[in-house]
């Protein structure tokens, strides 16, 4: 009977301490997370464990980091391979260059349609300084319009300030 007692007790020793010699999953989640947080480029990977088994998941911006999260994670104390790599890689960023300058180059064909545009319209001037129309004079809110038209068609930046409306 002495006999019986002390092999039970020998034999629950020796699966409580086989048992606690093995990491638990949240002790093997917390070193993963730590081994790819020491790497900006992997600190944003969600980790799970579940009997010492790591699933990865969350978005990598290259096949790079996919791979050396998996590499990093395998190689914690404790983590059953293979790791289940549940990363995305992020679409590539496609940057476009600014658009061309809006500024247009006024041309003597560009001026030469603004002019003939404005011929009609009784006391308007313009002048043409690098790449704007000045317009200067007294029209009534009508001709103004038609002003704004012309110069919109011929596409050309332009300065009415000078452009004053008949009372």
């Amino acid at each position: 009977m002495k006999l019986t007692k002390f092999a039970m007790a020998a034999a629950l020793l020796t699966s409580i301490a086989f048992t606690s010699c093995k990491p638990k999953d949240s002790e093997i989640k917390a070193n993963v997370e730590a081994a790819l947080k020491a790497d900006m480029k992997m600190a944003n990977t969600v980790v799970d464990v579940n009997d010492g088994k790591v699933t990865l998941s969350g978005e990598c911006t290259d096949a790079e980091c996919k791979a050396k999260c998996e590499s990093t994670a395998a190689g914690v104390k404790g983590v059953k391979t293979p790791v289940i790599n549940n990363l995305t890689v992020a679409a590539p960023v496609i940057t476009t260059p600014p658009p061309a300058s809006t500024a247009t180059v006024l041309d003597a064909a560009t001026q030469q349609k603004v002019k003939d545009g404005l011929k009609d319209i009784n006391g308007v001037t313009v002048d043409f300084t690098a790449d704007k129309a000045v317009i200067k004079g007294t029209v009534t809110p009508a001709n103004r319009m038609k002003i704004m038209q012309i110069l919109a068609s011929a596409k050309v930046q332009s300065d009415v300030s000078g452009l004053m409306d008949k009372k």
